[in-house]
């Protein structure tokens, strides 16, 4: 069974406000009026005010939650749903809706692009509102000092497609689905296909703007270097709201080179993922292979799918994306990985910004204008997990892993290659410790659209098995996570009198030896826990 999301102790710690329990639309009314009242007492007029608040009884409210929502999971008639949204369209809005959730005494829930896989960004089971930063979207790119201001609300398309406006020769190592919040991506770690060259997005960040918990909108200078330090991979939500962040550029060639090669069982699969995991976090910096796990039923040359067991085998699609040409990733590949096979007509060169919409999925030749789209065709029911290797997976486990995988029929694996600049920062530098020693990422996927909570837990089931049944090959004690994979079966808090040995649980695997820097870090800047949720940094625990 999932892990229930418990009310959290945001109420004890808060005495003396206002605190309504009842989600319903007279609570939800109520909640907006004084939300209205308060923004105007802090000189916002009334109109204005308004017009950023959304009731439960506003004929938008449906829409506004609803658009942000990336997994059917948690937009089902019994999710929890806000009291209201705030949809700021600047800072100082931010600030006062910050100074107001305290007032009132109503936890906020901050969403920038909604990708957060378990919904912790707009999912509570206390009352709450969502501070919505969509509206904070703007992207400023200075190609002469090679950085960008880009706001909270900003999606990671949108700030490629404003890099490639201005240079043909930078690019920035960020994720691969144009639709990302920056926000959350940003603050969370943000990997991507160049995390091999330049690392990860956190290691690109030099200045943010945040509102901490009294209100006040700080930069890097004036927050001071831990917590700019702990948001730079922490998770920004602890600690306050992430406003912006100014990011350096890095620089890309003009011709990049991506090819996509598949391989089944019977075409040597197995021997060559088992040569990947050798060299994939060795070879050439310039080269990130990602190799994507799928359980596939075998047609016949009439197309129909054999009835016979032996028509079930494993797919693996080994994605690349080079940054030089042709000749020379061929060069690359033939010395260190011929096993692979890759041939000139299997690459494809283009641009860096071509290459954005070859990992988005985007047919070649589709405009860039694409990546502003900020609309997905459709949303899914989903559920993501996260491991990491740091020992070659055997032949025979290998064979045993296609097994499980042909058993359990729906979930898939995502290997993404580490090593090269990854293995030259220090655990320390960032809240993000998963550097040196690991050769590459797992990522657990099981998408459905049957509705309901018998399909929820079927397809919840299998990729938890699959996870169990991983175990002894991924890294322990602990076994570690990928914050920006949230999820919520490794613990929760409850935000209690137990919630740093709560936090722990979950902090040790996505933190490692950095939790205890990020739990310092919140006690100073957020000592009474006004930013909590259910996988939060917590406070150092309070002894009588």
């Amino acid at each position: 069974m999932e892990m229930p999301r418990n009310s959290f102790g945001l109420l004890h710690l808060l005495p003396g406000f206002l605190f309504l329990f009842v989600s319903s639309y007279a609570t939800s009314d109520s909640v907006y009026y004084n939300f209205v009242r308060c923004l105007t007492n802090h000189s916002f007029p009334s109109d204005q005010a308004s017009s950023i608040v959304y009731a439960q009884t506003n004929s938008s409210f449906p829409n506004v939650l609803q658009s942000y929502i990336r997994n059917q999971r948690f937009n089902t008639s019994s999710t929890p749903k806000p009291l209201i949204i705030i949809t700021p369209t600047d800072e100082s809005q931010v600030s006062a809706a910050v100074i107001c959730s305290r007032n009132i005494g109503i936890q906020p829930r901050i969403r920038s692009g909604g990708h957060d896989y378990d919904g912790l960004s707009y999912v509570s089971d206390v009352p709450f509102f969502i501070l919505d930063l969509f509206n904070l979207r703007s992207i400023d790119v200075n190609i002469n000092d090679e950085t960008a201001w880009v706001q909270a609300g900003a999606t990671m398309g949108e700030l490629y497609y404003r890099i490639s406006e201005k240079s043909k020769v930078h690019g920035f190592p960020g994720g691969v689905c144009p639709t990302l919040g920056a926000g959350g991506h940003l603050s969370g770690g943000g990997y991507g296909n160049m995390l091999r060259k330049y690392g990860l997005s956190v290691d690109h960040i030099v200045d943010a703007r945040i509102v901490n918990v009294n209100g006040c909108i700080l930069d890097r200078k004036s927050m001071g270097e831990d917590l700019f330090w702990a948001i730079s991979g922490g998770g920004g939500a602890s600690f306050g709201v992430i406003l912006s962040y100014k990011i350096k550029l890095v620089k890309v060639p003009e011709i990049v080179t991506v090819f996509r090669v598949e391989k089944t069982l019977a075409e040597s699969a197995t021997d060559i993922v088992y040569k990947w995991q050798h060299i994939t976090d060795k070879i050439d910096n310039d080269l990130f292979m990602r190799l994507l796990l799928q359980p596939i039923t075998v047609k016949s040359d009439d197309g129909s799918a054999k009835a016979d067991e032996s028509s079930q085998t494993v797919r693996v699609s080994f994605i690349s994306l080079f940054l030089g040409d042709a000749n020379r990733l061929i060069s690359v590949m033939d010395k260190d990985f011929p096993e692979l096979g890759l041939k000139k007509e299997d690459c494809i060169e283009m641009s860096w910004i071509e290459s954005v919409l070859y990992w988005a999925n985007f047919d070649n030749g589709t405009s860039a204008d694409v990546l502003l789209n900020r609309k997905l065709d459709s949303v899914g029911y989903l559920k993501r997990k996260s491991d990491y290797v740091q020992k070659p997976i055997s032949k025979n486990d290998l064979e045993g892993l296609w097994k499980k995988l042909i058993e359990l029929g729906k979930p898939g694996m995502v290997f993404n290659s580490y090593g090269g600049r990854m293995s030259e920062i220090p655990s320390s530098e960032t809240p993000f410790p998963h550097r040196a020693g690991n050769i590459f990422k797992i990522q657990y996927s099981v998408g459905w659209k049957e509705e309901g909570d018998e399909a929820d837990q079927k397809y919840l089931n299998l990729i938890r098995e699959l996870y169990s049944y991983m175990t002894p090959f991924v890294s322990n004690s602990p076994r570690a996570a990928f914050l920006n994979y949230r999820d919520v079966d490794i613990g929760i808090n409850h935000n209690g009198k137990d919630s740093y040995q709560e936090g722990k649980v979950y902090g040790d695997k996505y933190f490692l030896n950095n939790f205890q820097r990020l739990v310092i870090v919140k006690t100073a800047v957020d000592p009474e826990n006004f930013f909590q949720y259910e996988q939060s940094i917590p406070t150092l625990p309070k002894y009588d």
